[in-house]
């Protein structure tokens, strides 16, 4: 079965950081680009970045930019998304998701394997 995993979310104060994880099975994720999607309640699902499988990486939403890295261990078959100086808002479910496509898209639809989620919430 192919599946992703991601993991790392949890509770944290303004200005915190947390690293996410995406972990990858079935298939051999470098061979992909992944991209990081969120959804705030009450809020449209949007893109926040990705990375290639060369390791290039694009910023989406604006609201993030300057304060996530995004890093792959092709070893362990998983893709990090580094957040710093959370804010509130960026509480939302976040999502990695796998496009059978070198580059990067911050399209949704082409992104044909997608993870369960992992909850992150940003007290004030």
């Amino acid at each position: 079965q192919l599946q992703l995993v991601e993991s790392g979310g949890g509770l944290a104060q303004t200005g915190e950081s947390l690293r996410l994880s995406c972990v990858a099975s079935g298939f051999f994720l470098r061979f992909y680009s992944v991209g990081w999607f969120r959804q705030a309640p009450g809020k449209e699902r949007e893109g926040v970045a990705c990375i290639s499988t060369s390791g290039i990486t694009s910023d989406y939403a604006d609201s993030v930019k300057g304060r996530i890295i995004l890093s792959r261990d092709n070893a362990k078959n998983t893709v990090y998304l580094q957040l710093n100086v959370l804010k509130p808002e960026d509480t939302a479910v976040y999502y990695c998701a796998a496009n059978e496509v070198d580059y990067c898209s911050s399209d949704a639809s082409l992104y044909s394997h997608w993870g369960q989620g992992t909850q992150v919430t940003v007290s004030s």
